[in-house]
């Protein structure tokens, strides 16, 4: 049997799998013939589990709580109900009278399901909608809602939250039906003050779908607080094959999509890359999304992978959160329209996004969130279709596959490839060459491993366990960055192979008009640093001139006097102290107050009455020593006593 009709009859099994024998025109509510005339255009006829679920309760008048996997047909799940629900309404509505509102987390997601949704919403007459997304002018959409109004609105938290604000000609009270898409999510990207104010301004008596794919406690809080006794839908794949022939089968609850493949492989960061490309040329002809941890890193490898002599001529498109809403845009359409290609991206691709025909998921990185890794893999096998999906790991992150298969995601091993070619020096060469991809490698590289450090299952993910050596070869750089996680910390610098011969300071960039400025700020900071020496001689402050000392009051001049004769008094004392005990005699006494004659032996007559003298004074200065010493206590005595009074 060749390869094309083994494929074919495997995607027709997942077809079997996904659906259910419950067709949509047979469904109880039943829906109109203008929507199920819309579903056919569509190519749905059969219900997925989620759709054959939600679609009934919603349309009975409950609440539902929907837990479904990936790609498990989640939108049709509520856009179907919202329509019917609208159609049923006794009379058309007013313009500025809102009916129905769908709330998701990005303005991709948003602007895929308004797009889903637009040939139900053209079934209804009277009712029109309005897409309120990010990048778009504000004040033109509040002029445009004021003047002509929306019956269904359609948009991310925090754009619908703005408007609600701002504009108050628009009517909620006979609002009919709230949805809240990747409920989950919603509430990561921390949009939880917005929603409870967008909640508190609708009323009561509603009907409110939360959809997701994991129900968090914070998910299961906010079904409490939004939603009236709501009916728990768990949908999940029972039977999951994990190997590509599906032989070996794993009973048991599941939370990827069935005709979804799974695999990780493990390498040394040193051959990662080179695995990497070797993996995406065995795949060429393939529609691939390849999943890196930040920005930086997609910006890295969208520069580098082109210039790659195995993959020139592979159109590689680059899509993050960081890049502008026009590229994005023109980004993910032309993506889209690809039959084959690769998609670099972040994690702001890994949910709700339906790209139609992805064939292969690679994660180069793993997720931050264990709880993305199934949103990444959910890109692709979606509805009725197969895929593959594979994720690259250390070998001190292999512990990770056991946690993934306790969560209900088993994977199977791939073995490494042993003729994988070595692309570090081609990519070290293009360093080389061209300024602008070593310094995107630096950045890369330490986005990389600060990103690492906020994995949530950091004691699988140890960044202080990171062979920073290694690591540093896997990204081509030409010499291991200085920053504090290597200089603060004894990470491993083993297995990093320094460039010889090399001044990096002289890699000059390929565009010649950045390399222009960039000799322009070189010289400019040359001439700045040989003038710094007259420049802070000229900003060093001149010296203040000496105030001219005030005279002194004679209040001043009495205290400098007192203080002076009682500093030479106690002098006195302390050496007529030492003369009594003996400890100096007479002489050395007179000479030590300054009445001696130590070198003339004619002594003056009156020597004996002078020490006679000068002993009385000091006997004078203890007595007024011991004076001041008792007025001082007995002060302190006065001062304790009214204190203790004042107490009373």
């Amino acid at each position: 049997m060749s390869s094309s009709s083994s494929s074919s009859l495997a995607a027709a099994a997942a077809r079997k799998r996904a659906l259910t024998e419950q067709r949509f025109s047979e469904l109880s509510p039943a829906l109109s013939p203008e929507v199920v005339k819309a579903l056919k255009g569509g190519g749905f006829r059969r219900c997925t589990p989620v759709q054959a679920a939600a679609i009934p309760l919603l349309l009975s008048h409950k609440d539902v709580a929907v837990d479904a996997a990936t790609g498990s047909g989640k939108t049709l799940a509520f856009v179907v109900p919202v329509v019917e629900i609208l159609r049923r309404r006794p009379s058309p509505p007013k313009p500025h009278e809102v009916l129905g509102i769908i709330i998701s987390p990005t303005r991709e997601l948003s602007s895929q399901i308004y797009n889903v949704a637009q040939p139900f919403f053209a079934t209804l007459k009277g009712v029109s909608s309005m897409l309120l997304v990010g990048g778009f002018d504000i004040k033109a959409e509040l002029k445009k809602l004021e003047e002509e109004g929306a019956n269904i609105l359609v948009g991310t938290p925090g754009k619908l939250f703005d408007v609600m604000e701002r504009l108050d000609t628009l009517n909620y009270k006979n609002l009919e039906i709230l949805i809240l898409d990747e409920a989950d999510r919603l509430l990561d990207l921390g949009f939880q003050k917005q929603i409870t104010s967008i909640i508190s301004k609708l009323p009561k008596l509603r009907r409110t779908g939360l959809f997701s794919a994991t129900q968090t406690e914070a998910v299961k809080e906010l079904a409490k607080a939004g939603l009236r006794n709501p009916v728990r839908v768990e949908v999940k794949t029972e039977v999951k094959p994990t190997s590509k022939d599906g032989a070996q089968q794993e009973l048991g609850p599941s939370k990827t999509p069935l005709g979804l493949r799974l695999e990780y492989m493990i390498c040394e960061a040193s051959n990662k890359s080179s695995q990497l490309v070797d993996f995406l040329v065995q795949n060429n002809g393939k529609k691939i999304m390849v999943y890196f941890a930040t920005c930086a890193c997609v910006d890295y490898w969208a520069i580098v992978l082109p210039l790659l002599d195995s993959l020139k001529g592979s159109p590689i498109i680059p899509y993050h959160g960081k890049m502008k809403q026009g590229p994005r845009e023109k980004a993910l359409a032309s993506f889209s329209a690809l039959s084959s290609g690769i998609l670099v991206c972040t994690d702001v691709a890994a949910r709700g996004l339906d790209i139609p025909h992805v064939d292969l998921i690679v994660q180069y990185d793993p997720p931050q969130d264990p709880n993305v890794f199934i949103h990444r893999a959910g890109r692709t096998a979606r509805y009725d279709q197969e895929g593959d999906a594979i994720v690259f790991l250390l070998p001190k992150e292999d512990t990770y596959v056991e946690f993934l298969k306790r969560r209900g995601v088993p994977l199977t091993e791939r073995e490494c490839s042993t003729n994988a070619v070595d692309i570090v020096p081609q990519i070290r060469s293009a360093a080389l060459e061209d300024r602008n991809v070593m310094e995107k490698g630096l950045t890369a590289f330490v986005s990389f491993v600060r990103a690492y450090k906020e994995h949530h299952c950091s004691y699988i993910f140890s960044w202080k366990d990171l062979e920073i050596g290694r690591l540093g070869m896997e990204y081509g750089l030409l010499q291991i960055p200085s920053m504090p996680e290597v200089k603060h910390h004894s990470l491993s610098l083993e297995g990093f192979t320094p460039v010889k011969d090399v001044d990096v300071t002289k890699i000059k960039y390929k565009d010649k008009a950045r390399e222009k400025q960039r000799q322009k700020t070189l010289k400019r900071k040359a001439e700045e640093l040989a003038l710094r020496p007259e420049i802070e001689r000229r900003r060093k402050a001149p010296e203040k001139p000496e105030k001219p000392k005030r005279k002194k009051t004679g209040k001043q001049r009495q205290a400098v006097q007192t203080k002076e004769d009682m500093d030479e008094l106690t002098n006195e004392y302390r050496l007529l102290k030492k003369l009594k005990r003996g400890v100096i005699d007479e002489d050395e006494y007179e000479k030590l107050t300054g009445f001696g004659e130590s070198d003339d032996e004619d002594s003056s007559d009156g020597g004996d009455s002078d020490l006679d003298e000068r002993k009385e004074r000091g006997n004078k200065v203890l007595k007024k020593i011991k004076q001041k010493g008792k007025a001082k206590g007995s002060r302190r005595f006065e001062g304790r006593s009214k204190q203790k009074t004042r107490r009373r």
